[in-house]
């Protein structure tokens, strides 16, 4: 029994090291800018971390006999003070990676002040991807991004404020384009405007004062062109915490642009299902996103 017992622990440690394969910094030589958190990083409940200063990058890469070539860098939700890496992290990439799609967990600094540490950490997460593609069985062209909550305002930042990377630095990650080429958004902040923002969000990354010139830069709804990628949004109508006017307002923008979207509301869901089975529709988003990924012909 006790030999039993040892090799279907060595089978289950085995089945987790091969789930996640890579772990990066995102910043192994430092970050250009800081967020002035110096106390230790905490993790709680679980996997849910706070006080984050250095990002890192998880990478569950798909078996090469089911590799699609597509990759979705996946930022966790918490209000810009917390990031639940679980059921809006880890889990999700374990999905995408039975569909034969990399999904790379983004732990991004949160912060404290300093509004643009998030936004950077995506950035450069695509850029990494995109400068690692070939050997991490990836097409360039098929790197999409994915938010929960928060996370998804972080996401929408990233498709909607981006460049096209420096052709003439030498360094090759900063050559690359951190624009992505789709989005996957779940009951995403998408508004600094009070109005139908998560002001919980709003203080965390912008601060508590009125600042016109912030509120529009990361009101992201305004930040749509017709170089937004391609997007899927998923949310509740019964979600309290972040209005649905959020998506619908993006979506919106998305359409006067003719960029191609797709949304769908479910009636019951709350905020942050994540990728829970809760026993109602929403479970089945994941399967949703899959088969828009195929119409998109991001993967077969």
């Amino acid at each position: 029994m006790k030999k039993i017992n040892l090799i279907l622990l060595f089978s289950l440690l085995t089945v987790i090291v091969i789930a996640q394969n890579k772990t990066l910094k995102v910043w192994p030589n430092g970050a250009p800018n800081d967020n002035g958190m110096t106390e230790p990083e905490e993790k709680y409940d679980g996997v849910r971390v706070r006080k984050v200063s250095e990002a890192e990058m998880y990478v569950f890469s798909p078996e090469a006999e089911i590799n699609t070539g597509a990759a979705v860098v996946i930022c966790p939700g918490g209000g810009y003070w917390v990031e639940a890496m679980d059921h809006e992290g880890y889990d999700i990439a374990r999905f995408l990676q039975t569909k034969g799609i990399t999904g790379i967990v983004l732990k991004y600094r949160l912060p404290y002040g300093n509004h643009e540490v998030p936004s950077s950490d995506a950035r450069q997460a695509i850029r990494i991807v995109r400068a690692n593609a070939e050997e991490w069985g990836i097409n360039p062209e098929k790197i999409g991004i994915a938010g929960s909550s928060a996370g998804g305002h972080l996401a929408s930042t990233a498709g909607t404020v981006f460049d096209y990377g420096n052709k003439e630095s030498s360094d090759k990650i900063e050559q690359q384009s951190c624009r992505p080429d789709f989005m996957l958004l779940l009951y995403p902040v998408i508004t600094m405007d009070e109005e139908f923002t998560h002001m919980g969000s709003r203080e965390n990354l912008i601060g508590k004062g009125h600042d016109k010139e912030l509120i529009r830069k990361y009101s992201n709804e305004l930040n749509v062109s017709a170089e937004t990628p391609p997007t899927f949004l998923i949310l509740a109508d019964d979600d309290t915490a972040v209005l649905p006017k959020n998506s619908i307002s993006f979506y919106s923008k998305l359409k006067e642009f003719d960029v191609p979207a797709e949304l769908h509301i479910f009636q019951k869901g709350g905020h942050g299902f994540g990728i829970r089975k809760n026993g109602i529709p929403t479970d089945n988003w994941p399967n949703l996103f899959v088969d828009w990924l195929k119409a998109r012909e991001i993967i077969e």
